[in-house]
C-alpha cells in the first residue's frame, strides 16, 4: 500500500491499531505461522489475524471428510483440531511479529470452566485480543448450544471478562432466534466487540450412498452463499451497537472491495475475510485498493467515515 491508501485504511479497533480493516478469519489461516509463507502475502496488508480455534486441551476433531464444497460456498467440519492453549502460547505465539500486525485468540470450549482457563492462559501471552467462539457448528458440544441462548452467551462472556482486560470479541451464531438480543446480554456481560457472523449450520449429502458426506453429518457453510444473511444480521446487531460505540467485524462470504463496502455500509467496522483465501490467497490487496478507490471518488478521508452509512429505505 502507498502511503495515501495506507492513511484511508488505517484505523483503531478497541483501542489497537490496524492497519486496514481486513481481519484474516479463524480456520483459514492456521496459527499464523504458515500464511506468512506465501509469496507476495505480507501482514502489513491486513488489520489483525485471528487464529485458529483453541481449547483448553489437545483436541483431534472430527471424523473426515471435513470439507465438502457447494454452490458458492464450503461446508467445514473440522471439529476444532489444535493442540491446546499451552502449546499456541508456548509453540506458536513466539514465531510471530507482532510488529507487523494485530493477532487475535480464538478460544473455544466446552464449559464455561474452560472458557475462563483458556482466557486466562492467552491473558498472560503477548495475544492482542480475543475471540470468544460461542457459536461453532461443526462441534457437539460446547459452541452450539452455548451461542444460541443469550443469557449462556452472557455467562460465557462474563467469565471470560473476570480474568483478561484484553479486548473480547464475541462471535455470534446466525442459528439463533434473535441475534440483537444475545448481542444486548453480551454486552451487559462485558464484550469490547463482535465478530458477526459465524458459518450457518448445513449438510451435503453423497446421494449414491444415502450418507452425509461430512463425518460429523453437519457443518458451518461459509463462502458468498451466505452474504445477504450476514448482513441482515450485521446491520441488526450495528443496531444495538452503536449506542454503546461497540465495533463489529462484519463477515460472510466477502470476495471483492465490493463485498467489504457492503459491511462497512450496514454498520462493520471491520471486515472479515475467510473462504476467499483458499482460492485466492492475496485477495486483501485488491480488496484493500478497491476500499480506497472508493473512499476517494466518494470524497471521504477515511474508512471509518463510512461505517453505518446505511440509508433505509
Amino acid at each position: 500500500m502507498n502511503d495515501k491508501v495506507k492513511k484511508m485504511l488505517e484505523m483503531e479497533f478497541c483501542g489497537l491499531q490496524f492497519n486496514s480493516p481486513l481481519v484474516l478469519l479463524s480456520g483459514c489461516v492456521g496459527f499464523g505461522e504458515e500464511y506468512t509463507r506465501i509469496k507476495g502475502f505480507s501482514n502489513m496488508d491486513v488489520g489483525a489475524v485471528c487464529l485458529k480455534g483453541t481449547t483448553l486441551e489437545p483436541r483431534l476433531g472430527n471424523e473426515p471428510h471435513r470439507i465438502a464444497e457447494t454452490y458458492m460456498g464450503m461446508l467445514n467440519s473440522i471439529g476444532l483440531q489444535n493442540p491446546g492453549a499451552r502449546a499456541v502460547v508456548g509453540h506458536y505465539l513466539p514465531k510471530l511479529d507482532f510488529s507487523e500486525t494485530r493477532f487475535i485468540a480464538n478460544i473455544s470450549g466446552s464449559t464455561i470452566e474452560e472458557y475462563r482457563e483458556v482466557t486466562r492462559i492467552f491473558d498472560d501471552s503477548p495475544i492482542d485480543a480475543m475471540e470468544i467462539n460461542i457459536s461453532c457448528p461443526n462441534v457437539k458440544a460446547g459452541g452450539v448450544q452455548f451461542g444460541n441462548y443469550p443469557e449462556m452467551s452472557a455467562k460465557v462472556v462474563e467469565a471470560c471478562r473476570q480474568v483478561t482486560k484484553k479486548p473480547l470479541i464475541t462471535k455470534l451464531s446466525p442459528n439463533q432466534t434473535d441475534i440483537e438480543e444475545n448481542a444486548r446480554c453480551c454486552i451487559d456481560a462485558g464484550t469490547d466487540a463482535f465478530a458477526v457472523i459465524n458459518t450457518i449450520t448445513g449438510m451435503a449429502v453423497d446421494i449414491e450412498n444415502s450418507v452425509p458426506i461430512l463425518g460429523n453429518n453437519q457443518g458451518g457453510l461459509s463462502g458468498p452463499a451466505i452474504k445477504p444473511i450476514a448482513l441482515l444480521k450485521v446491520h441488526q446487531v450495528y443496531s444495538v451497537c452503536k449506542p454503546h460505540n461497540i465495533p463489529i467485524i462484519g463477515q460472510g462470504g466477502v470476495t471483492t472491495a465490493n463485498d467489504a463496502l457492503e459491511f462497512i455500509i450496514a454498520g462493520a467496522s471491520a471486515v472479515g475475510i475467510g473462504t476467499a483465501l483458499f482460492y485466492d490467497p492475496l485477495v486483501c490487496k485488491s480488496i484493500n485498493q478497491g476500499i480506497a478507490d472508493y473512499l476517494q471518488r466518494h470524497g471521504l478521508r477515511h474508512v471509518g467515515d463510512l461505517t453505518g452509512a446505511l440509508k433505509l429505505n
